[in-house]
């Protein structure tokens, strides 16, 4: 579905154009178009391949999607996937931008986000100064956007990590705990799965060879780098932070385990004087003296209770009951 189309010269938007336009506009001189889509039909990218000529390789990665981060070239013109990463209901959502970048177009393909990049393109319209930049300042800036929506991401994990946290001490809740800190650590991989190659790729537009296209906004890519170290950074203290809850989560079973056993082993060696007592009076020996004192049997029970009280009462004092 296209958003919008637009055609931009000397850093100043010129106007709201057709697709049947665009060619027109390309042949201008300091002029570029951006194109704007949303869960691009192959159809709409096959007319846009048809317009900007674009790279088949490039136009079949974006159809079929649920590609790895990358920047690749395709002579004068880049092809980036951007993963994009959003919390819906709680729960880790991940998309993708693909973004074709020439002289004078850039057509960017967003599919499975809900945010869009109207902010983007007030941005880069309220400073023509940079916008005279090119195609390759308009990339910096949607890779900005994608990145700087990684940290709300983050600080919902760690919101999430520090609720579980709170609940690891709290008796009956370590199963529950388990089951959440593996769901949150497999969100936590996917977003160091999204992180760790989007890095790789966006070091290639400012170190090394740097593209022709990207000579200009180099620095702007090395701000984009900055924030991905970071996030890759918080993301691998999240990994860890989950990795010694687990720990201390099954420390604490083991701990309830342990008094449960305790508390087995108490009660059992109680029961088992008692057993051992009655066991021993269950047999009528014939010439078994108290059978023929009246105060036997009283005296009997008593001396049962007396031991099982006294082994209760060492018990409770040692922390067993």
């Amino acid at each position: 579905m296209l958003i919008n189309c637009v055609a931009y010269q000397d850093g100043n938007k010129l106007a709201d154009i057709r697709v049947e336009e665009i060619s027109d506009y390309l042949q201008q001189p300091n002029c570029f178009v951006w194109v704007a889509m949303k869960d691009a039909s192959p159809e709409e990218l096959q007319q846009m391949q048809q317009e900007f000529h674009l790279h088949e390789l490039a136009v079949e990665d974006a159809n079929h999607g649920h590609q790895r981060a990358k920047i690749e070239e395709y002579g004068d013109c880049l092809f980036a996937v951007v993963p994009t990463a959003e919390m819906v209901d709680g729960k880790l959502q991940v998309g993708e931008l693909d973004v074709f970048v020439g002289r004078n177009y850039i057509l960017s393909v967003r599919t499975r986000s809900k945010h869009g990049f109207l902010g983007v393109r007030a941005r880069c319209e309220q400073e023509p100064h940079q916008l005279r930049k090119g195609s390759a300042f308009v990339l910096y800036a949607l890779m900005d956007a994608v990145v700087d929506r990684y940290f709300p991401v983050v600080e919902a994990l760690e919101t999430q990590l520090d609720k579980i946290e709170g609940d690891i001490f709290n008796p009956g809740q370590q199963r529950n705990n388990i089951q959440q800190l593996y769901a949150l650590k497999r969100e936590v991989v996917m977003l160091k799965h999204i992180v760790a190659p989007l890095m790789e790729a966006v070091g290639r537009l400012y170190g090394g060879r740097v593209p022709n296209l990207c000579e200009s906004t180099r620095d702007y890519f090395r701000d984009v780098g900055d924030h991905l170290y970071r996030i890759n950074a918080l993301t691998d203290a999240i990994r860890d932070t989950i990795a010694t809850a687990i720990q201390v989560n099954l420390s604490m079973v083991s701990i309830e385990e342990n008094e449960v056993n305790k508390r087995l082993a108490a009660w059992a060696a109680i029961f088992a004087v008692a057993t051992a007592f009655f066991g021993l009076w269950g047999m009528n020996f014939k010439y078994m003296p108290e059978l023929d004192w009246k105060f036997g049997y009283p005296v009997a029970i008593a001396m049962v209770t007396g031991v099982c009280g006294y082994l209760y009462y060492r018990f409770r004092k040692s922390g067993w009951l």
